[in-house]
Formats: structure tokens, sequence, C-alpha cells
């Protein structure tokens, strides 16, 4: 479940969302426009309010900041 919301996406619909990866939850990092799925260790980008959900499209988490 998510922790907060982007002001443009409907928060049910951030609550609905699973990492495509591994199926687990997704939180939300309003800091870095970001749906971090902490089990596959990647964050997937939001682009005009909009997750893309692609796993060629996420970033590689480091182990900074899988300890935070």
């Amino acid at each position: 479940m998510c922790k907060d919301y982007h002001p443009g996406m409907d928060k049910k619909l951030l609550e609905l969302l699973v990492c495509p990866v591994t199926k687990g939850p997704l939180i939300y990092h309003p800091e870095k426009e970001e749906l971090v799925s902490r089990s596959a260790r990647l964050a997937y980008p939001i682009r005009d309010g909009i997750p893309v959900l692609l796993e060629v499209e996420a970033r590689t988490l480091t182990d900074e900041e899988l300890e935070r």
C-alpha cells in the first residue's frame, strides 16, 4: 500500500498497483516521483502523473537506498 499519493493520481489506483516483477507492494516516493519495490530492488518512474511499471524503465536501487 502506498504511503502517499501524487496530487494528479487517484489514491485508490495507487493502492491497487503492485510491482510487475514480484507482485509485491509499491511505496510512493514524492521527492523522486517514483514507486519503489523494495523486494525487487527497483524504482519505477512516474511521468506526467502516470506510473511507468515496466521493468526496462525502472532503475535499480542501491544498498544505501534500501537501508532507508
